[in-house]
């Protein structure tokens, strides 16, 4: 996909959660790659978070920053597989206004290359929630660079053509806007 070098760079504030029963800051491999290319991008690193695999921790944390101005996008890892303490998508897909299912179907294919049928342990999803884009990683390392380099990098670069999403971002809170206007 080409990227229209003549249009300017547009960098993005966003927001990384890690949810994990067991990692800290400095043990956080995942949420360490998602900084790096973010940064590396030319994005800023709005916050950081760990948080235990619990939903109502998850969902507060995740709340607090689509209603902060200062973030655009959330990235969360971890929690996506189909055990007891799996709980990332059933916290934050209840707070989606719109979702993005080509995201998941687009993640699983990337996936699939690397680690074929194994991709189906994972429910990554994405959304749309007060203006701000929601993007649920799986915790592994790998799955954080396949989602950044195969689909986030691009679609986070105003410059990327056809469309991306940062092109949008002004959109994002028409329905509300335009309530507002006829009430």
């Amino acid at each position: 996909m080409p990227i229209d070098e003549s249009l300017p760079f547009i960098p993005v504030r966003i927001a990384v959660l890690t949810v994990s029963d067991t990692r800290s800051l400095a043990e956080d491999r995942s949420g360490d790659t998602l900084v790096a290319r973010l940064e590396a991008a030319g994005h800023a690193l709005a916050d950081r978070a760990i948080v235990r695999d619990d939903v109502e921790e998850i969902r507060g944390v995740v709340r607090r920053w689509i209603a902060d101005p200062g973030v655009d996008v959330v990235i969360t890892t971890g929690g996506t597989g189909f055990t007891g303490r799996d709980v990332t998508p059933e916290a934050i897909e209840p707070l989606f206004e719109k979702r993005m299912d080509g995201f998941s179907a687009i993640f699983h294919r990337i996936s699939y290359d690397k680690i074929g049928t194994s991709t189906l342990q994972s429910r990554a999803t994405a959304g749309v929630a007060g203006a701000t884009y929601l993007f649920v990683l799986p915790g592994s390392p790998g799955a954080c660079k396949d989602a950044w380099d195969g689909i986030l990098a691009l679609q986070l670069d105003y410059r990327h053509r056809p469309c991306n999403f940062v092109e949008i971002m002004p959109r994002l809170d028409e329905h509300l806007r335009r309530g507002k206007a006829q009430g």
